[in-house]
């Protein structure tokens, strides 16, 4: 599907590179913007050019705003338009779906991400999707008080950054874009540190997992010209059912294992996809590799815990090169997924790379019961 991402804020920003640098040649992403009221933030990018970056707010000075969501909100009431139109150059009417990538704990892109979607569905029809990093506990705390114990480590690992009210403006965030996008995809900073690991010094690390599932999920269904076409293809209208559209949670479990290509010439052997010569793959091979790709993309470290693993709606899709897509192992691990997520909805497809060097599976569930660290992001608000 061709996706149209939005950065908005320092972390939706640098998301929003990191895709432009890892996928800036791929079909999938049709557009790239990064928005902010912060003129270093944006000066910082490396990837998005110029015409890609776009300051709004003059109010605020070129700087950030220390935290007052509402005067984000302000801002993103006053520029939304504005910001819709210094998209136009990329041409955001091809898009299929719009993805805005937000730290939810900020304030210039938490604040205007609501005004921003709520002016990206009125203008097109294509659902509008958040992608919203969660902060971490130690965010609100006074300095002094993150990282381990020790100044040699403080020292070497940039510091947490200090925004006593990440907390509120998470859980004022989450309810506001619920209620302006079709669905709501949290990466749960703070599942994803190490243990004595600050978030500064984890910032690049997670941003690169982020980017990752992005481009696993919204990626998967577009292929080069010139190669194999997936025998069930994924569309954006399967994304769209697999999580809904009236503003719920939505997790991305993400999965690989390495595997030999058949066209090293290997005695593997399994051609499902139709060639001239089918390479070979032997059956358990391929059968094992799916299974445990399948399994580790479910229970593995998800963008977002999801309680007791269940969903209503799962999205399946299998990657890898043809020949190692056995078709019975992907029929299996699609009832294995119904069993496991109790959902009677079970879409999936399939991702074919030729010359690829890996079996990959991404998990898609919506319809989740309430992750533990967004409740208590909005038990500070309660």
């Amino acid at each position: 599907m061709r996706l149209h991402v939005i950065g908005l804020g320092g972390a939706g920003g640098r998301v929003a590179d990191r895709l432009a640098a890892a996928h800036g040649s791929d079909p999938f992403l049709a557009g790239v913007n990064a928005f902010d009221t912060d003129m270093d933030a944006l000066g910082a990018l490396d990837a998005l050019g110029e015409e890609r970056r776009y300051r709004f707010g003059d109010a605020a000075g070129g700087d950030g705003l220390d935290g007052d969501l509402h005067a984000g909100r302000r801002l993103g009431d006053a520029h939304a338009s504005e910001l819709g139109r210094a998209m136009d150059d990329q041409q955001p009417s091809l898009a299929e779906a719009f993805l805005i990538a937000v730290g939810l704990g900020g304030a210039a892109g938490a604040g205007a991400a609501p005004a921003l979607a709520e002016e990206l569905s009125r203008l097109y029809d294509a659902p509008v999707y958040a992608f919203g990093f969660l902060p971490v506990p130690s965010e609100t705390e006074a300095p002094g008080d993150d990282g381990p114990a020790g100044g040699t480590r403080e020292r070497e690992s940039p510091r947490t950054p200090h925004r006593p009210l990440a907390e509120r403006n998470a859980a004022r965030t989450l309810d506001a874009l619920s209620d302006r996008c079709a669905a709501v995809f949290p990466f749960d900073n703070a599942a994803w540190l190490r243990p004595s690991e600050t978030l500064g010094g984890a910032r690049d690390r997670l941003n690169g997992a982020a980017v990752e599932r992005v481009a696993a999920l919204f990626g998967a269904g577009e292929t080069p010209e010139g190669t194999e076409t997936p025998q069930q293809v994924l569309d954006a209208s399967d994304v769209a059912r697999a999580v809904g559209s009236d503003g719920e949670i939505a997790a991305i479990g993400h999965a690989t294992q390495a595997v030999e290509s058949p066209d090293s010439g290997s005695r593997f052997g399994l051609g499902l996809f139709g060639s001239g010569e089918p390479a070979e793959v032997d059956t358990s091979a391929a059968v094992s590799a799916i299974e445990t790709v399948i399994r580790k993309a479910t229970r593995g470290k998800n963008t977002v815990e999801v309680p007791d693993g269940r969903a209503d709606r799962t999205l399946l899709v299998v990657g890898g090169p043809p020949a190692w897509l056995n078709r019975e192992a992907i029929a299996d691990g699609r009832r294995w997924l119904a069993e496991e997520t109790e959902s009677d909805a079970i879409l999936s497809g399939d991702a074919p790379v030729h010359d690829g060097d890996a079996v990959s599976a991404v998990v898609i569930r919506s319809g989740l019961d309430e992750p533990e660290r967004v409740r208590e992001l909005r038990e500070t608000i309660e």
